[in-house]
């Protein structure tokens, strides 16, 4: 299984592209292989069909610029490129030197001879070798020497290749301390700046030099901001973006005050965007405005007569000083100003516009491609076809005109179709032309043999198909000018139509597609709908007490109110507020969640996170991650693309070569040429433009990206975030067992409550109470939680504790002080009986009685043994005595049993894990019906890990498969997060905290089990639908390219030949890639067969009992039901 998330390097940062002409896998494998030749190679590549995308982490020494400019020599077009100022480990700025230091992985050795064989070299700082794993690590002085380490490997008699390979970064020392005296900020204007790629230009070139502090530019004023230190910089800085090709003027220069020097200041940086203002004299104005506010806000990017955005940097004191105040003296400069908060576009603004650019420039080629149809409907299609030859319409169309033979009919085609091959086709003869531009440049490195048999795309198919077409027509056209042999005309049937319908056909396919392919890659774009833009501010300073305001001038700290139906602007609690739940009482400060919906009366809330850290945007973030992770059943689609577009062009000159050759030579009969004009030649070329035209290797390539999209969707839809993609849903589909880990999966795993107790102890027992209260308010356990409520209300003080120890798995020990009433001080241990054993605590037969009956009741046992001591420096030789036995329970989810009872219906095979005794596990798996033979019981945190493993390598497959069994591990994403990375799939069941910490590749936003089985069938229905989409275009593409080429031309039907002429060819292409996207969205209806629908167990709704005090009145109490499942809407 894929790591769900790669630790990259030291030194890396990511780079986003969007990409037009991203149709196919074969792009997918250009992209791939053109980014790995670079020198450094990019850490890891992400490339979505869908979305148009590349995701792309690499190494600070490889510049996006590079990046960007080896795109575009490989014939791929660069709509707009997102680079990542910030590095991905939060290193300093500065690039790290180079070092030859260098870790080496080789496989295959044995420990003792391979070490001393490595070690002896000088060039080896260490070598370390494991027998389990077959494997070796050497770290090695230079990195040339890799190949010699390998070598001596090998003539130690034992083989050895080379696994990985990576640099490792020496720890670089940070940047000593600045004196703020000579820290500058300096605002430059630069001319030349066209897109995205020249920002990141700016900011790597500026980036690569250690006296640079940070560096902000903006596209869009055409401005840079840099903080750096040593004012002697100032006209280097300008060398450097001139030295790129941009020009680059000094707008203004700030010395930064030492009040503004603070590593921990809590400054916020807003653009702001200023409408409105018409002279010279407003930007000054601005300024002396925002200048009353002295140190409190500084304007990092002042406006200026062209730019009506500038940026400032403040910090908040909600709700006395705000980004309100700040806009509010803004607007109070002129009346004809309108302030509002800039947002630069996001990642799915950016590639919806370019969608909408795209379709655009479908849809304008499209409409003349109906224009000149009309006319060519009328010409070609009635007049020759289906009008009487008696009709004078029809005689004065095939008279010759100007000279030759060719007719008015043909001259007319010829012109409607001309604009149409120029300007609507353009789009894919200027790709194609591209594309073999860049696999033929000099310097391409790109193997000569490998030209030949691995290259083009889709585009090119639909260019040669159309060039063939027209320019077959263009000379018979001047063909059928010249005079006949035999002195008289003869009137053909032409094809001059087909260049006309067959470019309109192709371009509904590509508008249908591109259309389909935006709505099914928009769940991330549904989530950020689920945030109102607005929010009611209740501002207890003003008269009217609430206001209404965009929700980006919201502060933390400030407090809104949302209506019935609203959802939350953003993160926050609901204070002074006491919550009750059916099983939960007495909640304090609960979190209301933004992407919520309140479903019952208004609530008022306290906002605790800014935009960027609130739970939507975590979810908002893995489902972009969960959508850039490719299936390997992808990989497929891969191989037969990668090949696809030259075996398509082999067939067609093979087809064309042998219908001319069959015709020239006589063998097939002279009425199969069903049009006489440009003989057997043009005849047999029919057959090959419509094989270039209905070969759509599109159909392969979006069969499985476009159902992953869907099905990430629905998964949001139904609360379920899909962190590890494509691969996450293949394994899901295929799993035979699913381990649940028993505290907060199998139970609920809420507050604990203890239910029952004995106290044989003989001593003081008050004291320990108090010291049970002590000791475990130190741990945060929920079993510990319920002993420290139990203990506060049997004991009204807490002892002293001198000395606090955890004692991993087993529970915990402490000693504490002497009290006034009493002169002996009390050593205490509190746990399982695996403790009580360890320390031979005697337990009695009425004691252990009590422990088997609690533990048949599924409650999980807690014993408390005491003695003491005269005084803390003396060990006490006195033996444990013991002093509390109690049962704390956790109530079993009540639709554990139906959840499970369901997955076994699903032949998945279901386990529980638990760190509780075996009498206890036991009891709970009676309760929900899972065998004792698959509880595992009595396990440490750290083992869990262990004992998947064991699992993977014991169980078998369902079925008459030898492999072994797929495992998933559900557990709550944290305390279990190395059972959940080794496991096949990991799954973690909990509230949105957990999202931004879990190692799980699925993440059950709601606590109940119900999503699971849920899970289990949208990843069958996700995989069904893959192969099934995968199956219908393998299908076309066998079926129709045979018929494209003719092969049941001999077959007559109603007097004509059984064939697929170039139009029909297109049509049938365009269907095939619509009919695909088309299937992958049908999976949003509730059509039975090809939509889903989720099959619930269970429904279980949680009601709350809200009571709150405001202004010291009565407290009063109201039914509030809060709806906290995210929904996306289809």
């Amino acid at each position: 299984m894929a790591p769900n998330a790669q630790k990259h390097p030291p030194g890396s940062r990511q780079t986003m592209i969007l990409v037009n002409n991203l149709h196919c896998p074969s792009c997918v494998v250009n992209i791939e292989e053109t980014l790995s030749a670079l020198d450094p190679p990019p850490l890891s590549i992400s490339t979505s069909i869908v979305l148009h995308e590349i995701k792309i982490v690499h190494p600070d020494t490889l510049s996006s610029s590079r990046i960007i400019r080896s795109l575009a020599d490989a014939a791929f077009e660069i709509d707009s490129v997102l680079p990542s100022n910030e590095k991905l480990d939060d290193a300093p700025r500065s690039n790290p030197p180079k070092t030859d230091l260098q870790k080496l992985h080789i496989q295959n050795s044995c420990v003792s001879k391979i070490t001393g064989a490595i070690q002896e070299k000088p060039w080896v700082r260490s070598a370390d070798v494991n027998l389990l794993t077959s494997s070796a690590s050497a770290i090695l002085l230079d990195g040339a020497r890799v190949d010699e380490a390998l070598k001596t490997v090998r003539d130690a008699g034992y083989n050895a290749e080379l696994v990985d390979r990576e640099e490792i970064q020496p720890p670089k020392p940070s940047k000593p301390p600045v004196a703020p005296a000579d820290m500058w900020r300096a605002s430059y204007a630069i001319g030349g700046m066209s897109c995205s790629s020249c920002v990141g230009n700016v900011t790597d070139a500026l980036n690569h030099y250690d006296w640079i502090i940070k560096v902000h530019v903006n596209i869009v004023s055409n401005s840079a901001t840099v903080e750096f230190q040593g004012k002697g910089h100032l006209e280097q800085i300008v060398n450097i973006i001139q030295s790129l090709g941009y020009s680059a003027t000094l707008s203004d220069i700030d010395n930064m005050a030492p009040s503004d020097y603070d590593g921990e200041s809590p400054r916020q940086s807003v653009t702001i965007q200023i409408d409105g203002m018409h002279c010279a004299h407003c930007p000054k104005r601005v300024l002396e405005a925002l200048a009353t506010y002295s140190n409190r806000v500084e304007v990092t990017d002042p406006p200026t007569e062209t730019s009506s955005k500038l940026t400032v940097s403040y910090i908040p004191e909600a709700p006395h000083f705000t980004i309100r105040h700040i806009l509010q003296t803004i607007a109070d400069v002129d009346k004809a100003f309108t302030v509002s908060i800039y947002h630069p576009p996001t990642l799915e603004e950016r590639s919806h516009a370019m969608h909408r650019r795209q379709q655009w420039q479908i849809a304008s080629r499209l409409i003349l491609a109906a224009l000149s149809a009309i006319p060519t409907f009328i010409i070609g299609i009635v007049y020759m076809s289906l009008v009487s030859k008696d009709n004078p319409g029809r005689n004065y169309l095939e008279e010759p005109m100007w000279f030759g033979q060719a007719t008015r009919s043909e001259w007319a085609l010829l012109f409607t179709s001309t604009p149409v091959y120029f300007f609507a086709t353009d789009i894919f003869h200027r790709r194609m032309l591209t594309e073999l531009k860049a696999l033929w440049r000099p310097g391409s490195q790109t193997p000569i043999l490998r030209r030949f048999y691995r290259f083009g795309s889709m585009d090119m198919l639909m260019s040669l198909g159309a060039s063939i077409a027209y320019f077959s027509i263009a000379f018979l056209a001047i063909n059928a000018s010249r005079p006949a042999d035999d002195g008289h005309s003869t009137q053909n049937k032409s094809f001059f139509d087909a260049v006309v319908f067959l470019t309109m056909f192709l371009m509904i396919g590509r508008l249908l597609e591109a259309y389909s392919k935006a709505k099914a890659g928009d769940a991330a774009s549904l989530f950020s709908k689920l945030r109102p833009t607005e929010a009611v501010f209740v501002d207890h300073d003003a008269r009217n007490g609430n206001a209404t305001v965009p929700i980006d001038q919201l502060e933390i700290g400030d407090v809104v109110r949302v209506a019935n139906g609203a959802s939350p602007p953003y993160d926050g609690i609901m204070p002074d507020w006491r919550v009750e739940t059916r099983f939960q009482k007495e909640k304090t400060d609960d979190d209301i969640f933004s992407g919520t919906t309140n479903q019952a009366n208004p609530i008022t809330m306290k906002l605790t996170r800014r935009p960027g850290d609130s739970i939507l945007d975590q979810i908002i973030d893995a489902v972009r991650q969960g959508q850039t992770r490719r299936a390997p059943i992808e990989r497929v689609a891969d191989a037969i693309t990668g090949f696809f577009v030259p075996m398509i062009t082999l067939i067609a000159i093979l087809d064309w070569i042998i219908w001319l050759s069959l015709g020239v030579s006589g063998r097939l009969p002279e009425d199969w040429m069903d049009n006489n004009v440009g003989g057997w030649p043009f005849w047999s070329l029919q057959f090959a433009i419509s094989v270039f035209v209905v070969a759509c290797p599109c159909g392969i390539g979006l069969a499985a990206p476009t159902t992953l999209f869907v099905g990430g969707g629905l998964a949001a839809k139904y609360g379920i975030l899909v962190k590890g993609g494509g691969e996450a849903f293949q394994e899901a589909s295929h799993l035979d067992c699913i381990v649940f880990d028993k505290t907060g999966t199998i139970t609920e795993g809420g507050e604990l409550a203890v239910t029952d107790h004995q106290t044989p102890y003989e001593g003081e027992i008050d004291n320990v109470w108090g010291a049970l209260l002590e000791l475990e308010q130190n741990s945060s356990h929920p079993i510990a939680r319920a002993m420290v409520s139990f203990a506060a209300s049997m004991s009204p003080l807490a002892l002293w504790a001198s000395a606090v120890n955890e004692i991993p798995g087993k529970g915990m020990k402490g000693s504490f002080l002497a009290t006034a009433s009493t002169e002996s001080h009390l050593d205490m241990i509190v746990g399982n009986e695996a403790l009580m054993h360890d320390h031979d605590v005697a337990i009695s037969s009425t004691n252990a009685a009590a422990l088997d009956s609690w533990k048949c009741e599924a409650k999980s046992v807690v014993l408390v043994a005491a003695k003491t001591r005269p005084n803390p420096t003396t060990m006490s030789t006195a033996p444990w005595e013991l002093a509390l036995v109690l049962a704390v329970a956790d109530r079993i989810r009540p639709e554990a049993s139906d959840i499970l009872q369901a997955l076994r219906d699903r032949k998945i095979v279901a386990w529980m894990i638990s760190g509780d005794n075996p009498t206890t596990a036991h009891a709970v798996g009676k309760t929900v019906g899972i065998p004792p033979e698959n509880i595992i019981a009595g396990v440490l945190p750290e083992q869990k890990a262990d004992k998947i493993q064991y699992l993977q390598k014991t169980l078998h497959g369902t079925g008459t498969t030898s492999k072994r069994a797929l495992i998933a591990m559900a557990g709550d994403g944290i305390n279990d997060s190395p059972a959940l990375t080794v496991a096949d799939v990991g799954i973690a069941i909990g509230s949105g905290s957990d999202i931004a910490i879990s190692s799980a590749e699925f993440v059950l936003v709601t606590s109940g089990l119900g999503s699971l089985l849920t899970l289990v069938d949208l990843s069958r229905a996700v995989f069904r639908h893959i192969k099934f989409n995968f199956g219908w275009a393998l299908v076309y593409n066998c079926v129709a390219v045979p018929v494209a080429a003719g092969v049941f031309y001999p077959i007559v039907s109603n007097g004509s030949h059984v064939r697929l002429d170039p139009v029909w060819s297109s049509l049938a292409m365009a269907l095939s890639s619509v009919s695909v996207v088309c299937s992958s969205l049908l999976m949003r209806t509730r059509i039975p067969l090809v939509g889903f629908r989720s099959k619930k167990i269970k429904a279980l709704d949680t009601q709350l009992s809200i009571h709150f005090s405001e202004d010291d009145a009565r407290l009063r109490q109201e039914e509030i039901q809060l709806n906290q499942t995210l929904f996306v809407p289809t």
